[in-house]
């Protein structure tokens, strides 16, 4: 196939840009999950101190508990930071999921990117025509694209829970790609969601693969089920092109914890949440520093 050029909406997308030049740094870009104003201060806070790029990324659960408003203070929050920082959106599964962020887009508050999942569908060919047809949309809206491939097991916070994997073909990579009009790829490479029964086993192989057929088009690939993965499959799946890393339950889970025991102790509430804001941040940092993405802004 030939080489696609970008559509002229998504020119200057932040999304795109950031892993565009992280594909040209040879190193990876945290997603991190948030679920509230907390999390979202968090990231901002440990990417302008460690100079590094970042993607906030919000579930559909979430989107829909905050409304409109609680993006518009994400993507503010993001937009206005000394660094580069984009706003996902997580496994967009639904028509309410994606129109809802779309609606939004097209009155002016506007994710930089969605994940539009329809890894669910029958078939690939099932999964390839509704990506497509909200692809279109979305690009119109200037919004970049991520699709799955294949399927992930497992399930995280407002997500269906899967049970019948199936590893990306990479073969049928490049048609989908190209026809679906998307710029993100998540594969499925052994990776699941939620917490790994038996040790992490990915198919690094497959994944650069993915990685040589996507890049020939300024694509991108997206890891998803990092949950408890040792620091060096973070560095092999750099090394192997993933770009794109979404981080969940490492910073969620102390995060509230920190709250907890605040509450316990029967802190001032300020105090309790500034420190569970640093307890998030220091989670950042981790990442920053494993993706290699520190000082990259």
């Amino acid at each position: 196939m030939t080489q696609q050029s970008l559509p002229s909406t998504l020119t200057g997308n932040r999304t795109l840009e950031i892993l565009a030049k992280a594909e040209a740094g040879g190193y990876g870009v945290p997603a991190m999950t948030c679920y509230d104003a907390i999390a979202a201060v968090a990231l901002v806070r440990a990417a302008e101190r460690a100079k590094s790029p970042a993607i906030l990324q919000l579930f559909p659960i979430t989107m829909h508990w905050g409304g409109e408003p609680f993006l518009a203070f994400c993507v503010n929050l993001a937009h206005s930071a000394s660094v580069p920082i984009a706003v996902h959106l997580d496994h967009a599964t639904t028509e309410h999921d994606i129109d809802t962020a779309l609606t939004f887009a097209e009155r002016g508050t506007a994710f930089d990117s969605i994940m539009v999942d329809a890894s669910h569908a029958d078939t690939d060919e099932e999964n390839l025509e509704e990506c497509r047809r909200h692809t279109a949309r979305a690009t119109k809206a200037g919004v970049a694209v991520e699709v799955e491939l294949g399927r992930l097991e497992g399930g995280e916070a407002g997500l269906r829970v899967v049970s019948d994997a199936q590893l990306t073909n990479d073969a049928k990579a490049e048609r989908f790609m190209s026809e679906s009009g998307a710029t993100l790829l998540a594969p499925s490479i052994g990776n699941l969601h939620g917490k790994y029964i038996n040790p992490p086993n990915f198919d690094l192989k497959l994944l650069s693969r993915l990685h040589a057929i996507v890049k020939k088009n300024n694509h991108y690939i997206a890891l998803h089920g990092t949950d408890e993965l040792p620091d060096q499959l973070w560095i092999d799946c750099v090394k192997a092109g993933a770009r794109k890393f979404n981080i969940n339950s490492w910073a969620r889970d102390p995060t509230m914890e920190r709250i907890r025991s605040g509450l316990e102790k029967d802190e001032p509430l300020p105090d309790i949440y500034e420190a569970a804001t640093e307890v998030y941040a220091g989670v950042c940092d981790k990442f920053f520093d494993l993706l290699g993405s520190r000082g990259k802004a």
